[in-house]
């Protein structure tokens, strides 16, 4: 399309916030127009949360509030409060894409109430319940040359599937995975307290986020297999969270089809990082996770940690920023997306 395309945000969160910053921060910027927002939370909050964050600091322009709408760098986007996608005109916006940052639609029937709505197309930021729900599951960079043009419902995976597919790809196409084991270590939520409370129907999650480490559920083995399923059966899962606000991290156990030395496993990392550039980075420094608040890369691996066990047994660490680089996937998805219909 020669003009720019059209997009809106359903959920203003901290997903649909980085979203709308990442674009004012990217190249992308004048690939794409964010026309409207719905978000029941107030205007002035939201514009007030726009201009002011704790985790990626001052945005780097104006917001203002306006008259039902917030101005970004002079730039007007219509607000709703809706609750419904059915109480929102989609059809007047004249969108291309919808993004779904609310994280509150997961089934296909329900997911579809934005298409009957009058939202041509839905990019979903979490994985539909099954590989039913949506029309396409991407991870930018692995598959998104499978995007047709054609589908209604597109799922942006999840951040945890977006840094840890490139790896597992790198390493099954190399050596080939028997099997692996990933520990996310995963910054805090907000569906967790900030003190014990009444909060989740998963009791670890009444505890207060900033006081412990707090085991919760984890659908990422099922997300590799969605993307991978050449590993199924091969993969397990959990998660830990951890009283941090951003940056996260997975712990990756696997068993390789040969022994690897150290040396020769990071340096098909490297390689991996020219493979997959703006995706991968590759680091041997003495990190610690806030050396990646803010950082767009899905992954960035920490050489230092690499270690190796004979009989192919292998460890890496890979950071991700869970926030901001999450939010840059579903932009270049949505750039990819476009360029099809």
């Amino acid at each position: 399309m020669s003009r720019p395309i059209r997009l809106a945000i359903n959920g203003y969160g901290r997903i649909g916030r980085c979203v709308l910053r990442a674009l004012y921060e990217s190249p992308l910027k004048d690939h794409f127009q964010i026309v409207a927002i719905n978000e029941p939370a107030d205007l002035a909050t939201m514009a007030y949360l726009s201009q002011f964050d704790s985790t990626h600091g001052i945005f780097p322009g104006k917001v203002e509030q306006g008259a039902d709408c917030l101005l970004v760098n002079g730039k007007t986007i219509q607000v709703s409060h809706a609750r419904n996608p059915e109480e929102v005109d989609w059809t007047s916006l004249n969108l291309d894409i919808l993004l779904e940052c609310s994280g509150q639609y997961s089934a296909r029937e329900d997911i579809q109430r934005f298409i009957a709505a009058g939202c041509p197309r839905v990019l979903v930021s979490q994985p539909g319940n099954s590989a039913q729900d949506v029309d396409f599951t991407v991870v930018f960079g692995i598959n998104d040359v499978g995007i047709s043009g054609r589908e209604l419902i597109v799922s942006n995976a999840s951040c945890t599937t977006n840094a840890i597919i490139p790896v597992l790809t790198a390493l099954h196409e190399a050596y080939g995975i028997e099997h692996a084991f990933l520990t996310t270590l995963h910054s805090v939520m907000n569906d967790q307290p900030l003190i014990d409370g009444y909060h989740h129907a998963d009791l670890r999650r009444t505890r207060s986020a900033m006081q412990s480490i707090v085991p919760v559920a984890t659908g990422l083995a099922q997300g590799v297999e969605r993307l991978m399923p050449e590993l199924a059966g091969k993969i397990q899962a959990k998660a830990i969270r951890v009283p941090i606000l951003n940056v996260s991290a997975i712990d990756l156990m696997v068993k390789l089809g040969q022994d690897v030395a150290v040396k020769e496993l990071n340096a098909l990392l490297i390689e991996s990082t020219n493979r997959y550039p703006g995706l991968l980075a590759y680091s041997n420094n003495p990190h610690a996770s806030v050396d990646f608040n803010h950082n767009p890369h899905s992954a960035i691996i920490d050489g230092s940690q690499t270690r190796t066990n004979g009989d192919g047994f292998a460890n890496l660490f890979v950071w991700f920023d869970n926030e901001w680089g999450f939010a840059n996937r579903m932009l270049d998805v949505a750039k990819v997306w476009s360029s099809r219909f």
